[in-house]
């Protein structure tokens, strides 16, 4: 893979593996030190995704070398890639890492949890196709789909689990054009994942603004947030 894939991080035109057995991640960019880790099978990926220890992927999650990951299906008959995408590291919040059941006392590492990583939790966004359906998706575009959600990275982690579902309950709506009364409708839901949250409902023409990213590829359709008084203002 090292030999074809790009970083879509900053579009450098190789990755380099690790040594065998590292413990987190497979790949790295020397450009701009970007690591991803890589999970492959044959058939589509479910909604979970079998990963490492759960105590170790939880400490990870604020680490600045928390990899990013790659998720690849192939097909060996062909010999060709069927989907490759990337979930970037900066969609990774407590939220979508699930622990699994202890292993049973009579297993060699009894006791040990292992975690999920749920993927039906991450929004479309955080899932940027580099081949989709055998299809080899234009690099600009991926680079300007990865770009488009960097400033999450800047976020702690609730204030990120927070605009994360956020940007879930927009895409949830499943349409370029919404009023206000349109994303009121998941108040319940929100104040459900963030009780102390008192401002679902509240908004403001006024403070720090943000643009959260572009709905679908209308670049007049935006959501706007108000980072620092954690209000939502939706256009």
């Amino acid at each position: 893979m090292s030999a074809w894939a790009y970083c879509p991080n900053c579009g450098a035109p190789k990755i380099n593996p690790f040594p065998n057995n590292s413990p987190v991640a497979d790949f790295h960019c020397i450009a701009c030190k970007e690591e991803y880790e890589l999970k492959s099978q044959k058939t589509q990926f479910g909604r979970k995704v079998l990963d490492g220890a759960f105590k170790t992927k939880c400490e990870r999650l604020a680490a600045n070398n928390n990899p990013n990951l790659f998720l690849m299906n192939y097909d060996f008959s062909k010999l060709s890639v069927t989907n490759f995408f990337v979930v970037p590291k900066h969609f990774f919040v407590r939220e979508i890492i699930e622990a699994r059941k202890p292993l049973a006392l009579t297993a060699r590492r009894a006791g040990w949890i292992g975690s999920n990583i749920l993927l039906s939790q991450i929004p479309q966004s955080g899932k940027i196709y580099i081949v989709r359906n055998e299809l080899i998706e234009p690099k600009g575009s991926v680079l300007a789909q990865w770009n488009r959600t960097l400033f999450l990275r800047d976020q702690g982690q609730e204030a990120r689990g927070w605009l994360v579902e956020v940007m879930k309950c927009v895409e949830d709506l499943g349409k370029t054009e919404f009023q206000i009364a349109d994303v009121y409708a998941f108040e319940d839901r929100l104040s459900r994942l963030y009780p102390e949250n008192r401002n679902v409902r509240d908004y403001a023409l006024e403070g720090d603004y943000r643009v959260l990213y572009s709905i679908r590829n209308n670049p007049d359709q935006i959501v706007v947030l108000d980072i620092g008084h954690r209000k939502d203002i939706y256009k």
